[in-house]
């Protein structure tokens, strides 16, 4: 089902939702995690960036001076936790958000549409039914921890496998959990809402769910672009707290005041433009592929 449900809206199985999620969450990751570590690296690094040269030491670090060939090779660490965290991530939002928006709309239709009117209501009973759901994505952090360490600081895991991190970390693996969450809930909001508000307004759709494919991927566009830009200064405070050492956790607060004195109040948008350019597609792919398979599956599944 398309993320805006409402009561004129066909509602979707839950099994549809499921694997028409999931379908998008493995696509994505296919065809996007180079891209993804690139971006985390770009977040992670301190340093103004000046040059070519510099570009290819922050992307490969190590590996900078091989060919070019064995340096993609190295733009795929953290796969598997990688894969994992982004099925899960993507079946919980995509196929959970729905779930939530169909009960908002059952119980505070006529408030929203009261203090906002009956188009407006409908979108903005999406945008919070993503909003919620995005603050409880925080039960992944530890799958989304692991997977930025291995992409940012391999050095971390000191040759410790998964359990052994998980057995000696803990509740560790969920520090940054609160920036996660103030991340999430704007982000997310912005996601469902910006998607939403474009198939009201743009598309004057009735029934969310019967979008075409060029419909979801131009209102894809809209709801993608609005969450990276409002969340893009908790990302970096995020990311530059899951990079470090197990040993040598820093706190957000802290991370807040040196970016600002060493770097300016423009670094908490460091990695915005090519995270548009390269995380904005992927999104943007993500969210128009389940909002079209999960129809499809539907109409699999009752026949």
């Amino acid at each position: 089902m398309s993320p805006a449900a409402a009561t004129t809206d066909k509602k979707q199985s839950g099994l549809a939702r499921v694997l028409g999620s999931a379908s998008a969450g493995i696509l994505e990751i296919g065809v996007f995690h180079p891209v993804d570590t690139i971006s985390k690296r770009l977040m992670s690094n301190h340093g103004a960036i000046r040059s070519a040269h510099q570009l290819n030491e922050v992307i490969f670090r190590q590996y900078a001076a091989e060919p070019f060939g064995k340096r993609i090779f190295t733009l795929f660490p953290g796969l598997g936790y990688a894969a994992v965290y982004k099925v899960l991530q993507r079946v919980y939002k995509y196929g959970g958000q729905p779930f939530v928006n169909e009960f908002l709309t059952k119980n505070f239709k006529d408030s929203y549409e009261n203090l906002f009117g009956p188009k407006t209501g409908k979108a903005m009973l999406s945008a919070t039914a993503g909003s919620l759901i995005g603050i409880g994505e925080v039960v992944l952090l530890p799958l989304d921890v692991l997977k930025i360490k291995k992409q940012t600081n391999p050095d971390a895991f000191k040759g410790r496998g998964l359990f052994k991190i998980i057995k000696d970390e803990g509740f560790g693996l969920y520090r940054g959990w609160g920036w996660t969450m103030a991340r999430n809930a704007p982000g997310s909001f912005a996601l469902f809402g910006g998607n939403s508000f474009a198939k009201e307004y743009i598309f004057g759709l009735k029934d969310y769910s019967q979008a075409t494919w060029t419909q979801n991927f131009v209102t894809s566009i809209f709801g993608a672009s609005a969450s990276l830009i409002v969340s893009a200064p908790l990302d970096v405070i995020k990311t530059r707290i899951q990079n470090k050492n197990f040993d040598n956790p820093e706190s957000g607060l802290t991370i807040i005041k040196n970016t600002l004195r060493n770097e300016g109040i423009t670094a908490f948008f460091k990695g915005l433009t090519p995270k548009l350019l390269t995380t904005g597609p992927k999104l943007v792919f993500s969210f128009a592929v389940a909002q079209s398979l999960i129809p499809a599956f539907d109409n699999l599944i009752k026949k």
